[in-house]
This record gives structure tokens, sequence and C-alpha cells, in this order.
């Protein structure tokens, strides 16, 4: 799109001041074309409530125009304002092409830095470091779990965790999924600030201000919760009151994880019973995930361990339908035990994630023939540069630490055989090609397989979507950095 978008006068360039809690304002761009499908992100600088940041949403697009929403902070300080021309001119100059056919952003308090790449260009002239889909690998992988899902007869509510972008859910749920799985409140408002109408936070949500977060987004979209202590509950059951709302709540008990929870059985039956007891709460059932299990390498390992949660699962959902309290949903699972949570007839909505990316870590579990595991392939891959090969058996790319994570050991060398990563520094990442029979010169395009696609996600600011070696799409990582 060569032609910035415009700033309709009758929305006005300035908001009167809005109070009270909840206030929204609204700002009308046109001049966008009428198939732009949105999302769209602008930074609007500092809202003046003791240095609050501003974030600007933009939702679907319709004949040409958009309306960006501001989420109001505290009720009756400061001056909402839109940004101004100059900001506005940059930010759209700073935009991609607006040829992509699926979302893209301004950069702006979402996205800091412009993309790497534009729609149609080959993959050799994409800038590195930058986090690549395959996109043919990543359809494949969302249609088999879909598919696998279908058969069991269970929900999918994916972890958007893995991925932070609001393209990949409405995909995910184009195939089925009842919605997205996010570990943070504000994962999951950037999510639906995206347009995704239904989140769970599988994970618990202390403290005054995030749960008044928590409360203000279930206005706009379905929105559920997990719990594991009573004190807890009480408070989200009062801001759920106060902000005239109802949260769904799952109770979450301790199935090998070790992490949160309350054990199974009795504890979790008195804190269902006072879930249920709490104005502006809802209880929908137990949270049950068992993440140790996921990487457990041997596949009779990993399905005892699996087993033993299944278990007990069971038995706290018997315990709480013989006292009158039905769970409309059991959940848990990831990608590397959901067939062994599908098949249990216990839990019937799987929280698998990594499945549409995976990574090298997950490559390493292995089938019941002894095989690693195949039912998910490679589609997620940090695509660098060689910038340095002073002899020929090495050779030194531009991505390093702040492009992938290590965490879970260095990442692999993908397309080459033999070739293996002899260390990985804050910019660089060195490559031991001493046996292989393959050379690398300056310049040469190397793709690297991350040991945990999660983390590696929320380093970048974009997908490069790339199917035959051209790059089809541009998809904003929408929730980058919200770990609060």
């Amino acid at each position: 799109m060569d032609e910035c978008p415009k700033q309709d006068e009758t929305a006005g360039g300035r908001h009167p001041k809005r109070r009270g809690k909840g206030a929204r304002a609204e700002q009308k761009i046109s001049g966008l074309p009428a198939d732009f499908l949105g999302p769209i992100t602008i930074l609007c600088g500092s809202f003046p409530q003791r240095g609050v940041q501003v974030r600007w949403f933009g939702f679907s697009a319709h004949e040409g125009a958009l309306f960006v929403k501001r989420a109001a902070g505290r009720a009756g300080r400061g001056t909402a304002s839109g940004p101004s021309d100059a900001r506005r001119q940059a930010l759209c100059k700073a935009r991609a092409s607006g040829t992509l056919p699926l979302p893209t952003t301004l950069p702006g308090a979402a996205m800091t830095t412009p993309p790497p790449a534009q729609a149609g260009m080959p993959l050799a002239d994409v800038d590195t470091p930058a986090l690549l889909i395959e996109m043919d690998a990543f359809e494949r992988n969302l249609d088999t779990m879909a598919r696998g899902i279908a058969a069991a007869g269970v929900q999918l509510r994916p972890h958007a965790k893995t991925h932070k972008c609001a393209p990949i859910v409405r995909r995910q749920m184009a195939l089925g999924a009842v919605g997205a799985c996010c570990q943070k409140v504000s994962e999951a408002e950037a999510l639906v600030q995206a347009g995704v109408p239904d989140v769970l936070v599988s994970n618990q949500v202390v403290g005054g201000r995030k749960i008044a977060r928590l409360t203000s987004m279930a206005s706009e979209a379905k929105v559920g919760v997990c719990v594991d202590d009573a004190h807890n509950v009480a408070e989200i059951g009062a801001a759920a009151v106060g902000a005239g709302v109802s949260i769904d709540v799952l109770v979450e008990i301790d199935v090998g994880m070790s992490r949160c929870g309350v054990a199974p059985g009795d504890e979790a039956l008195a804190l269902a019973r006072q879930v249920a007891a709490t104005d502006g709460l809802r209880f929908a059932g137990i949270q049950a995930y068992h993440g140790l299990a996921q990487h457990i390498r041997g596949h009779a390992e990993r399905r005892a361990a699996t087993d033993a949660a299944i278990d007990l699962t069971r038995s706290t959902v018997d315990l709480l339908g013989r006292q009158g309290i039905p769970c409309e949903i059991v959940a848990g699972a990831g990608t590397g035990t959901w067939e062994f949570e599908a098949a249990s007839g216990v839990y019937n909505e799987l929280q698998a994630g990594s499945y549409v990316f995976m990574d090298a870590d997950y490559a390493q579990n292995l089938d019941a023939t002894g095989a690693p595991v195949a039912s998910f392939e490679q589609a997620l891959f940090i695509y660098s540069t060689v910038i340095s090969s002073p002899v020929p058996e090495r050779a030194v790319v531009d991505a390093g630490l702040k492009a992938l994570s290590a965490e879970s050991g260095a990442p692999e060398v993908a397309d080459i055989e033999s070739a293996r990563v002899a260390g990985v520094s804050d910019e660089h990442t060195t490559i031991d090609l001493s046996k292989s029979n393959a050379r690398l010169a300056v310049g040469d395009g190397v793709k690297l397989i991350p040991s945990h696609c999660d983390p590696t996600a929320n380093l970048h600011d974009w997908y490069v979507c790339v199917r035959n070696d051209r790059v089809e799409a541009l998809w904003p990582v929408v929730a980058r950095g919200c770990i609060w």
C-alpha cells in the first residue's frame, strides 16, 4: 500500500477526557484497502497515567476503515490522545507494503521493529536472523492434530504461549479448536485485542492489578483461569462481581508436575466447592497438566507417567461428581502426551501447543517402535547468514542467544548432513563442519532448529512465512514480551 492511512476528521485527532472504570476511546483510520484483514498496532506515546504505556489495537477493517480502540487505565486519570501527524506518518512509512495476504501490523506498541522481509521476496533475500515458518509443514501439523482430536471425540484448546500469534490461533480455530490457552494475563490481552474470542489463562493470576485486567478482559471475550488457592478464589470472585462479569474457573490439581495445583481428591473438592459458591465465578472443571511427562524420551516410560496422571485426574473427577459437582472441562495434555490423554476417557479438552512448530528437544522423544516420534514435522527455523568462515571446517552465523533459546540445549543445523553446532554466544552460532562434506561461504543462508520453540518465538517480532523458498506472508508475534 503506497498511501498511509488517514485519520478520520470526524473522529478527531484528540479525544475528550473519558472517566469511569472501563472507559474506552476510539479513533477511526481510513484509507485501508477493503480486503485488509488486520490486526494493526500503533503507538500513540505515553498515556499520562504515571507513565503507563497506551496500546492501540486494531480489529477487523470493513470497507477500508479501521477502528482503533484503547482500553483505558485507572478510572478518572488522564486524557487519551491520538498519535501526532508526524508520528502517524512515520509509522505508516515503516509499515510493510500492504500486499500481504494475511495480517500485518504497523510497528508500534507490540511490534518494535520493521519486518525482516516482504511478501513475494525469495528466501535468500530475507534479512537475518529471522524466525521462519515453513508453511507446508506447519499446515500439515495443524491438520494432523485436528484430525486426531476429531477422531478421539475431544476438544482442542491449543497453547498460544508456543507462538503468541493471533493469525495462528485463528487458523487453529478454523480447524475446530475451541479457543486458546495463555500463560499470562498480558498474553491473553494481546490475543483478545487481536480478535481471539475465547481464552483460558492456564495459570494462577495473583495480585489486584492482574486480577482487575483479567476481569476487564471478560467483558470482551470468554475468559477462564486456573486456581489452587482459596484466598485467590475470593479475590477473583470479588473483582468479577465488581466488573459485572463471570469468569470460568478450573481448579488445578498436581498430577506429578510438582509445580502448581492442589492435591487431587479432597483438597480439590474443597476448592471446587468454594469456587461454585463464589459470586462472579463459574466452576468449569479441572486442570491436570503433567508437564514433566512431555519430554520423557521412552514411549513406555512417557505413557506410564501419563497414565499415573490420568488415574489421579479420574479419581478426582469421580469424587466431585459424587458430591454433585460435575466437571464440564477436564483439561491438560501437551504435545508429548496428547494421544494418551485423548484416549483416556477422562480428559476432554487438550492443551498441546508445540505441535505447530516442534523443536530439537521434542525430536528426541521416541515412539512405540523406538524410532523418533514423527507425528509432527519441524516447521520453525531460525534463518541465519554466514558472516565468517576463517577455515573451511568452521562457519559462524549471525544468530545467537538473542535470536534463539538454548536452555534445552544448542540448536541443530538443518539440511546439512553431519554439521553440528560447536558453540552459541550472544550474537553468533559456530558451526563445526569437520565431519561434513559441506562447506559454507560468507553470505550463505543457514537454517537452525531451536531446541525450544516457545521461548525462541518470544525473542522475535515477526514470523516470516515461507513456501517453496519464497515469502508468503508476515505474521506479527503480537504477544511477544507479554510476561506479566
